[in-house]
């Protein structure tokens, strides 16, 4: 599935259908264009939507490819980071986009529309606020991993169907040893520049906890 040649283009780390490949293109349309109504990423950092949002996203996939049928929620995710690029990589998997503010929610709700996602959900609400039981929760720093851990840990699914057992598969940079210390028994932490080789991916990571 995986291949690795040059750093601009998502079809040169994985292989992708026609269909895949186009919803992807499309992101790289419809992010831009938004951002220009609704500041959801940098200015600066809008130039580098392909490494710094769609393939950080999916680095989550180098670590575990997900079982057709796995349900995954996606906490803070903003505009769709990262549950829209995974969601676009495993179409037969049921994604749950979360965050508190609407208008980033929107945002989500209208990508995964227009590119013709049929797996993904899109609410607006707080993570205390989910009762739904999932097989992964997934997230993009959006808080130190003990709170996380605590929020979601009524949500994850105590059946098992994948590789790995059940649990959280977040997206962190920098030193993260206080966030797992606590953890540092179960842990697992992957620096993603095992994967990519692009300088932004030093020192950032995918930390999967089984819960």
């Amino acid at each position: 599935m995986y291949k690795m040649s040059s750093p601009t283009s998502l079809s040169d780390f994985f292989t992708l259908t026609d269909l895949q490949a186009e919803q992807f293109a499309r992101l790289e349309e419809l992010y831009p264009a938004w951002n220009e109504k609704i500041n959801l990423i940098s200015r600066k950092d809008i130039d580098n939507l392909v490494e710094h949002h769609l393939l950080h996203s999916l680095t989550i996939a180098q670590v575990l490819r997900f079982a057709a049928g796995t349900t995954l929620l996606d906490v803070g995710t903003g505009g769709g980071f990262p549950g829209i690029p995974l969601a676009i990589l495993f179409p037969e998997c049921q994604f749950t986009l979360i965050d508190s503010i609407g208008k980033k929610i929107r945002v989500a709700q209208d990508v995964a529309q227009q590119i013709g996602l049929t797996n993904v959900r899109c609410l607006q609400e707080r993570v205390e606020e989910e009762k739904g039981q999932y097989d992964f929760v997934v997230s993009r720093a959006v808080m130190p991993l003990p709170d996380l851990v605590k929020l979601v840990r009524k949500n994850i699914h105590h059946r098992h169907k994948n590789a790995m057992p059940n649990g959280l598969l977040v997206l962190k940079g920098g030193n993260v040893d206080s966030e797992i210390h606590a953890f540092r028994k179960t842990v697992e932490v992957t620096p993603i520049s095992r994967f990519f080789p692009q300088e932004w991916f030093k020192e950032k990571y995918v930390i999967y906890l089984p819960l």
